[in-house]
């Protein structure tokens, strides 16, 4: 469900922040292993499950989407496409959390080449992995944010 008051809303960003630091911080943890590669696999996963988590806070996922009427679905879906978002309201694949991947992909190259560089490279790579995990979740709960309140924006609109 959609949240309907800023109220309500701050409430489900907050609760997605909570959620994202959670993850970022197991990225990190899974940085910390001198495997290289192995981090990025524990981040594809980590992201499979938050962001698909995330839309279903703010009531954006496919499934919730799907179930409103035709006229909220249709200004949802113009919104979503006006903030220039890939995710909210998809569902969330390997190639699109790759995607997103990309993004920060400078970042994850240099996490992978400090893990050969003992203790000191794997702190970085944690870091670094923190940091991007942190920046996509906070990135897509910002969109989610502004989807729903232009939705309750407009509501408020209609209803003056």
């Amino acid at each position: 469900m959609i949240p309907t008051t800023l109220t309500e809303l701050n409430r489900v960003r907050a609760e997605c922040k909570s959620m994202v630091n959670k993850r970022a911080s197991a990225s990190a943890a899974a940085a910390v292993v001198p495997v290289p590669g192995a981090d990025i696999g524990a981040d594809v996963v980590i992201m499979m499950e938050l962001l698909p988590a995330i839309n279903r806070k703010f009531g954006l996922s496919p499934e919730q989407i799907d179930q409103l009427d035709g006229e909220i679905k249709a200004k949802i879906l113009v919104i979503i496409s006006s903030i220039g978002s890939e995710i909210v309201g998809k569902l969330i694949t390997k190639q699109a959390v790759a995607m997103l991947l990309k993004k920060v992909g400078a970042r994850v190259a240099v996490k992978q080449v400090t893990k050969f560089i003992p203790f000191v490279g794997q702190a970085v790579s944690a870091g670094i992995s923190f940091g991007a995990m942190k920046y996509l979740g906070n990135s897509h709960i910002d969109e989610c944010y502004e989807v729903c309140k232009r939705i309750i924006e407009a509501k408020r609109t209609e209803s003056a």
